[in-house]
């Protein structure tokens, strides 16, 4: 048989083809299996080094998931044990925190006068009697002139009952005329009383009356200086619309919550609270009620609820929002877990639990009461077990389809 030389060259080349083709999956194959050795040989000769490969799915069996203590998937989570407070009465209540009025003042001027000199400033702690402005008054001026022209004028009627009472006495007098005396003298008495009465009322607590007209505004209380509305120079009168000073007692606040018509047979006077706020989170404040309202609004049929918030360290400021939780008289208790820690899968609350470390295994709770930030439950934990407060819905996608 005859084959044709195109016929061969043809051959020639496929074979050609195949072998080199061949030999490219030998190459391939023998750099896999090299990497692999070296894998090996790095991870027996030193355990806790750490190699750039990719990181080990996790291993889930009956129920559970594990993962390597050094796996990455680890520090996208955080793990938080959980603990048992008291049990509220019902769910937390929208406030807003102001100034214990108990122990505030406002500090108006009683006269009208111009601001000489400032002493203290905004935020200043002031004991009580301390100077806070000095003020110059000719209303002032104006009093103390009246009361210094009533007692003369009382001196100068005294010693004429004087007088005509001794001339009566010798009969060189009548005693109409010291009757008369008598009575212009009563008249200065009073006008003498009332015009050290108007300078008893200046020279109050809250302030200090010189010779020279000049007034001086004092503290009524020890607390700190929240808000100051004078400044040098400045016109005062008692008619203002604003206090001049506010000072107040830091260290307790009111909280003012609104609670609905519902919830009144769960609030009283003396039950305690625990407040928070966005500014420290985790973070919650002791307080008790002090006032429950005699009234609802009108408008949005609530109740306002006035609660007395311990601040000894002065991290809490007015007018700052917050929750108010009113504990459960009954001293019941309850797990309290972060909302980020619950798993909702159709109509069931589940929480990452943490058996040992690189562990986890799901576990359906019961909600009690749920809150923005907190939730309280009433069965499926106790206290002290470690559950998992961020990066629930990561660990909760990697369980197989049987522990769904």
């Amino acid at each position: 048989m005859k084959i044709s030389r195109r016929s061969a060259h043809s051959g020639w080349r496929t074979l050609t083809v195949l072998l080199l083709v061949l030999a490219a999956g030998i190459g391939i194959g023998t750099k896999i299996a090299r990497h692999a050795a070296a894998v090996t040989a790095a991870t027996s000769a030193a355990p806790g080094a750490t190699v750039a490969a990719a990181a080990s799915p996790p291993v889930a069996g009956a129920g559970l998931l594990r993962y390597a203590r050094d796996a990455p998937e680890l520090a996208s989570i955080r793990i938080t044990p959980v603990e048992a407070v008291p049990l509220p009465a019902l769910p937390p209540a929208n406030a807003h925190l102001a100034y214990d009025e108990d122990v505030t003042a406002r500090v108006s001027s009683p006269v009208a006068g111009r601001v000489v000199r400032l002493l203290v400033q905004a935020g200043d702690r002031v004991r009580r009697g301390a100077a806070l402005a000095e003020l110059d008054s000719p209303d002032l001026a104006s009093a103390q002139s009246d009361l210094a022209k009533a007692k003369a004028d009382e001196a100068h009627k005294r010693q004429s009952v004087e007088r005509t009472r001794a001339l009566a006495e010798t009969e060189t007098g009548s005693r109409k005329d010291n009757e008369a005396a008598e009575a212009d003298l009563q008249q200065a008495i009073a006008e003498t009383l009332r015009a050290a009465q108007r300078m008893h009322n200046l020279a109050t607590a809250t302030a200090t009356v010189s010779g020279s007209g000049r007034f001086v505004l004092r503290a009524p209380i020890d607390g700190v200086v929240v808000d100051r509305q004078i400044n040098a120079g400045m016109e005062v009168r008692p008619d203002l619309a604003n206090p001049l000073f506010v000072i107040t007692d830091t260290a307790k606040l009111w909280a003012l919550a609104d609670v609905s018509e519902t919830a009144l047979n769960a609030v009283h006077a003396g039950q305690p609270v625990e407040l928070e706020v966005d500014a420290w989170p985790g973070q919650r404040f002791a307080g008790v009620v002090r006032h429950v309202g005699a009234a609802l609004d009108a408008a949005s049929r609530r109740l306002q609820v006035r609660c007395e918030i311990a601040n000894a360290d002065g991290r809490l400021r007015a007018e700052m929002f917050s929750r108010v939780a009113f504990l459960s008289d009954t001293q019941a208790t309850a797990i309290r877990v972060p909302n980020g820690s619950l798993v909702l899968n159709g109509m069931q609350n589940f929480v990452i639990v943490e058996q040992e470390p690189g562990v986890f295994a799901r576990r359906p709770v019961q909600l009690r009461w749920s809150g923005p930030d907190t939730s309280y439950l009433s069965a499926g934990l106790q206290a002290g077990e470690r559950i998992v407060s961020e990066g629930a819905l990561l660990l909760a996608s990697e369980f197989p389809a049987r522990a769904q």
